[in-house]
């Protein structure tokens, strides 16, 4: 590699995703010189494999299951979906994986932007090894955020690499339907691409390792409700079942369960989790470990290390696009704060620098028919915590702005209250159309607002919203 002299700015991004791009928007706009480093597309993994394209491919399988529920559009609507329409739209949404826009951007905010691999080269240091074997040193007077985001897991099973495993981005990304497709897991990722292929016209086996059902992590009627959904549609769910073994024999998938079973398909997704992208980004030349999760303060710092902030999915705070946007705010503006010598920042009295919304009010939306749901803390979860707390259920079918919808409508919804600041610790909505209902939700939760002013807060009738009035009458009334 050639290599040239240093460079300076006063804060290096490494990750052009949606939650680099955060980042630079806010140091930039503080008139902070800003340089962005990104191995791939800019505009991440939200823009061209994960999103973006998951919702595109979504949307008609949501669209058609609501037509089919209304009487004199239902009959419309029985042919199989247009797959090759579909992932065309698909392609148009990641700009069929061309990010020339996503580079005029960056160009616009007057953040410089350079292509390869960033690695830290000790403290506020950055190399970038470009794709042509150029290596440019970048130095950051301030901060270095590290963006850089996570990828799929993987279990470790013997010959898995052979058999060419479908991550989320090959699920995301996929040229044609399988004839059949085998889902391992039963999180956000398993649901939504079980939903949509099964729709597209794959056969779906899904494969889930424990016994507490599907999306565990929320309340457990929304995965009830989602697997009832799921196995009318066609879906072969399989709970307490863990894959022991997988081969390619001929091009076909064979996974062999821990029960002996073998499950064919044409290709087979592993949506098993996440791991740091932090295996090769020159951790260690700081003193922390690679591939580690890094662990921040509240307003983004790494620990230990006043000029490190890592941003998104790399703290593992919360693994949600909006969330790191979120995060990408709070720490460009804790950057600018601190290199203006904002003193509050330097005695932890971070105000409106800290992401306090990671703690407890975090929001999600999974795109399933029906749609689930949920923003701060389940049931379950509130107790752990030591909250005296109280949930309060609603059929949604009993709502007028729901039986709207169409003939059949299921879903339900919960609030979580605490008995003794009588605040709203959690709300869950599970349905079709509740996904725009969680933003209200999320207000209440953040904004630890009473519950008695929230009956001040008039639902708009017949919208599927007056659930909030049904929900506050049966904690009055119980």
């Amino acid at each position: 590699m050639t290599q040239t002299d240093s460079i300076a700015y006063d804060v290096v991004v490494i990750g052009a995703g949606p939650v680099g791009e955060n980042v630079a928007d806010r140091t930039r706009a503080a008139g902070l010189t800003t340089a962005i480093v990104e191995s791939e597309l800019v505009g991440g993994e939200c823009s061209y494999w994960a999103c973006m394209p998951s919702k595109a491919l979504l949307r008609p399988v949501i669209a058609r299951a609501d037509a089919r529920r209304l009487p004199g559009l239902s009959g419309a609507v029985r042919e199989p979906l247009d797959t090759a329409a579909v992932l065309g739209r698909r392609d148009e949404f990641t700009n069929h994986w061309k990010d020339d826009g996503q580079v005029q951007w960056v160009e616009g905010i007057g953040a410089d932007l350079y292509r390869g691999q960033g690695r830290l080269a000790g403290p506020r240091t950055v190399e970038v090894a470009a794709p042509d074997g150029t290596r440019r040193v970048l130095a950051a007077r301030h901060a270095v955020a590290v963006c850089t985001g996570s990828g799929a897991a993987l279990p470790n099973l013997p010959g898995l690499a052979e058999v060419r495993p479908w991550t989320s981005r090959e699920a995301t990304a996929a040229e044609s339907a399988p004839g059949r497709l085998i889902v391992v897991g039963g999180g956000v990722v398993a649901v939504e691409m079980a939903t949509a292929w099964q729709a597209l016209g794959s056969r779906v086996t899904l494969l889930v390792r424990g016994d507490d059902g599907l999306l565990a992590r929320m309340e457990p009627f929304a995965g009830e409700l989602v697997a009832d959904a799921l196995t009318a549609a066609g879906v072969d769910i399989r709970t307490g079942t863990s894959v022991e073994s997988v081969t390619r024999e001929n091009g076909t998938v064979v996974a062999v369960t821990d029960a002996g079973d073998r499950v064919e398909a044409d290709e087979i997704l592993f949506a098993t989790g996440r791991v740091p992208r932090t295996c090769d980004i020159g951790l260690e030349t700081v003193g922390l470990e690679p591939g580690s999760w890094l662990s921040v303060d509240d307003s983004l710092r790494v620990e230990g290390h006043d000029w490190l902030y890592a941003v998104g999915d790399v703290n593992h705070r919360a693994l949600l696009t909006h969330q790191g946007k979120y995060q990408a705010r709070i720490a460009g503006a804790a950057i600018a704060a601190r290199a203006s010598g904002d003193p509050d920042l330097e005695s932890g009295r971070w105000g409106a620098h800290a992401a306090t919304a990671d703690h407890d009010a975090v929001p999600q939306v999974v795109f399933t028919d029906p749609e689930a749901a949920s923003v701060g803390l389940s049931l379950a979860e509130a107790e752990r915590a030591g909250h005296r707390v109280r949930a309060v259920d609603v059929d949604l079918a009993t709502v007028a702005g729901a039986s709207l919808y169409g003939d059949g409508y299921r879903g339900r919804a919960r609030m979580v209250v605490d008995l003794e600041d009588e605040i709203v610790r959690g709300v869950t909505f599970v349905g079709p159309g509740v996904g725009e209902l969680i933003h209200s939700a999320t207000v209440a939760v953040a904004g630890q607002v009473p519950i008695g002013r929230l009956w001040h807060a008039v639902p708009s009738y017949p919208t599927i919203s007056e659930v909030w009035l049904r929900l506050l009458e049966a904690y009055r009334d119980n």
